[in-house]
C-alpha cells in the first residue's frame, strides 16, 4: 500500500500518536522516529509550512509541533529535567532514587530568608552567624547566594541549622525562586515600620510555591514606628494567621541591630522543622545535592557552593554538576577551613571542577572520572543542540545603537559577563523579563553569558552581532579593553545589578536621558607592596596607561574581577616627594586610605564621572 502524499510528498502518516523528542532535535531525528525518509520531512516543511529547514539542523520546537500536527503525530518536547533523566539512565544512574526507611537519618533544616529590600535580611543573617557581609556589598543588597550553618540550644540539644543567602532586589526572582526550591523552611523577614510590601508578597509566593512552611521575622522592631501588630494583621491576608490569633503561623519579633529575638527565631525554625517536616537522609551514599553558587577563582580555578542533599561528599569524589565535572580536590566550610566530607544539608565550597557550574545545577558523584566526563559531554551537546534551535529564525540587529537612537530598533543584543553564575542567570532572567509595553516593537536577545572577566573573544563576538556587553563586577583582561576601544564596541560596566536593568529598559524604550559616561584616567600595575604603621599598606606601582592623579576616584582589579570599588587615591609619592599626578611609564607610591587589601599584580584603575548627553 502506497504512504499518503502530502504536497505531492509521500510521507507515512500517524493516528495522533506522541512522539518524544529532545530539545534542538532535526528532521532527521523526527524522520527516525516514524520511519519516513528526512528528504520527505524537508520538503513537507519547505512547502506546508513555508520554512527553509535543512534535515540535519536543530529545529525550533514550534517548528517541530506544527509538522507533527500536519502529519497527524503530537510531537512533545523532552523537558530539559527528563533529558537529564535519559542521560543519567544510560549510565545507570538517577537523581533522587527511592531510599529505604531504614537507611534514613535525621538531618538539619535548610533555611531561605526572603524579604522586601532593605528590611534587614543581610543584617539578620548577620546577627545570627555574626559575620558582617552586608559591608562587603555593593550598595547594601546582596549580590550572591551563600550558604552558612549555625548552631543553637534548643531543649537542651545541639541543633544545626543550614541558611541559604537569597539576594534581596525583585530583579533577582529567579534566584530566590531557586533558593526555594532546595529550602526546607522559608524565613520572611517583614520591617515593623514599613509592614507589607510588594516584594514580601512576591518573596511569600515563591514560598508558598515551593510548599515550604513560613516562620515570620517582624524585623526593626526597636526602630520608631514600629507596629509588629500591624505587620500580623496584613500578613493574615495572604493566608498567614499567627498563632496568637489561632494560626499555624509563627511570628517572632526580632531586632537584627540590637540583636533581640534571635535565639527564639532559631528555636522556632528547629520546632517548625520537627513538627512539621520529616527532615531524613541516606548519609551512607554517594553524593547528591544543588551547585547554589560557582565562580572563577584566581589560582584555585572553578570553585562551586554545593549543598549536599543525600549521601555524603568526601575528597576524591568523582562529581559531575551540570555540564561541569572533575575530581573534588578540597572542601571548604562558610569559613574558609578545610573539611573532609559533607553529610546531609551541608553547604561545602568545592574545588577541582574542569569548568564553572551554573547556579541551581543538580550534582552528584559517580564512581569514576571517565563516566563524569561522558555525561558532562552529552549536557554539553544537548544544551549546544537545544540553543541552536532556540536561535533559529530570530532576527540580527544591524546598527544596533543609532537604530536605538533613532527609536527604530527591533531587537537589541547583549552579552552578559559576571563575577559569578548566579548574577549572570539572574541578570539574564531580569533582562529578558523587561516588558516595554506598547511604546515600541523592540526586543532583547541574549548572545553570549559566561563568568569571569571580559575577554577578546567577547569582543570579537559583540563586534560582529553588533551587540552591547555588559560586566557585571568584571573587567576587560589583557588587550581586551584596546581591542574593545578600536572596534568601537560599547562594554558598560556594573556593580549594582538594578543599574543595569534600568539602562537596559531605558533603551528599550527610547528613553534615555543624559547620563554620567565613565572616563578612565590611568592604569597603575602594583609591583610591590610595603607595609607602614603610619598609613597601613603602601603599592609600589608601575603607570602603565595614562596618568594617576592624587584624589581620583579608583577601583581595584584582581585577575580581570574587580575587588573593590569607590576608593580613592589619598596620596601618591615619586621617591620622597608628595606629587599630584604621575605619567604612563614612571614608577610611584600609592596609598588608597584605609583600604590594605592590596597584592602584588593587582591593577589600580583610576576614573572620573563626565556628564554624556544622550542623542
Amino acid at each position: 500500500m502506497q504512504a499518503p502524499t502530502i504536497g505531492g510528498v509521500q510521507v507515512p502518516r500517524g493516528n495522533g500518536e506522541t512522539i518524544r523528542l529532545p530539545r534542538g532535535a532535526s528532521l532527521a531525528d523526527f524522520a527516525d522516529k516514524i520511519g519516513a525518509n528526512p528528504a520527505s520531512l524537508v520538503q513537507v516543511v519547505f512547502t506546508q509550512l513555508g520554512e527553509m529547514v535543512t534535515a540535519t539542523q536543530s529545529a525550533p520546537e514550534e517548528t517541530l509541533q506544527l509538522l507533527g500536527t500536519e502529519l497527524g503525530y503530537d510531537v512533545k518536547i523532552v523537558t530539559p529535567e527528563e533529558e537529564d533523566a535519559e542521560i543519567l539512565a544510560r549510565f545507570d544512574l538517577e537523581f533522587d532514587a527511592d531510599e529505604d526507611e531504614e537507611d534514613l537519618v535525621a538531618r538539619p533544616p535548610v533555611v531561605t530568608v526572603m524579604g522586601h529590600v532593605d528590611h534587614g535580611k543581610t543584617k539578620l543573617l548577620d546577627a545570627i552567624r555574626s559575620a558582617n557581609v552586608q559591608a562587603r556589598e555593593a550598595g547594601g543588597i546582596t549580590q550572591h547566594i551563600g550558604a552558612y550553618q549555625v548552631h543553637t540550644t534548643v531543649e537542651g540539644n545541639d541543633r544545626t541549622i543550614t541558611f541559604i543567602d537569597t539576594p534581596g532586589h525583585e530583579a533577582f526572582t529567579a534566584m530566590r525562586a531557586r533558593g526555594a526550591q532546595v529550602t526546607d523552611i522559608a524565613i520572611l523577614v517583614v520591617a515593623a515600620d514599613d509592614g507589607v510590601m510588594p516584594q514580601t508578597i512576591e518573596a511569600l509566593n515563591h514560598a508558598q510555591a515551593a510548599d515550604v512552611p513560613v516562620v515570620v521575622a517582624v524585623n526593626k522592631i526597636d526602630k520608631e514606628g514600629a507596629d509588629p501588630a500591624k505587620v500580623r494583621g496584613q500578613l493574615t491576608e495572604y493566608g498567614l494567621v499567627a498563632e496568637e490569633y489561632g494560626g499555624e503561623t509563627i511570628f517572632v519579633d526580632v531586632s537584627a541591630v540590637a540583636g533581640t529575638g534571635i535565639e527564639q527565631l532559631l528555636e522556632s525554625v528547629v520546632l517548625t522543622a520537627d513538627a512539621a517536616l520529616d527532615l531524613r537522609a541516606n548519609p551512607n551514599r554517594p553524593a547528591e545535592g544543588v551547585s547554589i553558587e560557582a565562580h572563577l577563582d584566581r589560582g584555585r580555578g572553578p570553585v562551586s557552593t554545593v549543598l549536599v542533599q543525600r549521601g555524603t561528599l568526601r575528597i576524591g569524589d568523582s562529581i559531575v554538576a551540570g555540564d561541569a565535572f572533575g575530581r573534588v580536590r578540597a572542601m571548604l566550610d562558610e569559613n574558609g577551613d578545610q573539611v573532609e566530607e559533607a553529610p546531609p544539608s551541608r553547604p561545602v565550597q568545592v574545588l577541582g571542577l574542569t569548568s564553572v557550574p551554573g547556579a541551581g545545577d543538580n550534582f552528584l558523584v559517580v564512581p569514576e572520572d571517565r563516566m563524569a566526563r561522558q555525561i558532562a559531554d552529552q549536557r554539553q551537546a544537548r544544551e549546544r543542540f537545544a540553543e541552536l534551535a532556540k536561535s533559529r529564525g530570530r532576527m540580527t540587529l544591524e546598527d544596533a545603537l543609532r537604530r536605538i537612537q533613532e527609536g527604530q530598533i527591533d531587537q537589541l543584543n547583549l552579552i552578559l559577563k559576571g563575577d559569578v553564575s548566579g548574577s549572570v542567570e539572574a541578570l539574564e532572567d531580569a533582562l529578558l523579563g523587561i516588558d516595554v509595553g506598547a511604546e515600541g516593537e523592540v526586543g532583547l536577545r541574549i548572545i553570549g553569558r559566561g563568568v569571569g572577566a571580559i575577554t577578546e573573544n567577547d569582543i570579537n563576538l559583540a563586534k560582529a552581532s553588533d551587540a552591547v556587553i555588559i560586566g557585571f563586577n568584571v573587567r576587560p583582561e589583557g588587550k581586551a579593553r584596546e581591542l574593545a576601544e578600536r572596534e568601537k564596541v560599547d562594554v558598560r560596566y556594573y556593580s549594582v545589578i538594578y543599574a543595569a536593568i534600568e539602562d537596559v529598559e531605558a533603551a528599550l524604550r527610547g528613553m534615555l536621558k543624559p547620563e554620567f559616561e565613565e572616563v578612565q584616567l590611568g592604569t597603575a600595575e602594583i609591583r610591590e607592596v610595603f607595609r607602614s604603621s603610619k598609613v597601613g599598606n603602601i603599592a609600589g606601582c608601575v603607570v602603565r596607561s595614562g596618568t594617576i592623579v592624587r584624589n581620583a576616584k579608583a577601583r581595584l582589579v584582581r585577575d580581570g574581577v574587580v575587588v573593590a570599588d569607590n576608593i580613592t587615591i589619598s596620596g601618591l609619592r615619586r621617591f620622597k616627594d608628595d606629587v599630584t599626578e604621575v605619567r604612563e611609564g614612571f614608577e610611584c607610591g600609592i596609598s588608597l586610605g584605609n583600604y590594605n587589601d592590596i597584592a602584588v599584580d593587582d591593577v589600580i584603575e583610576t576614573f572620573e564621572m563626565k556628564e554624556k548627553p544622550r542623542t
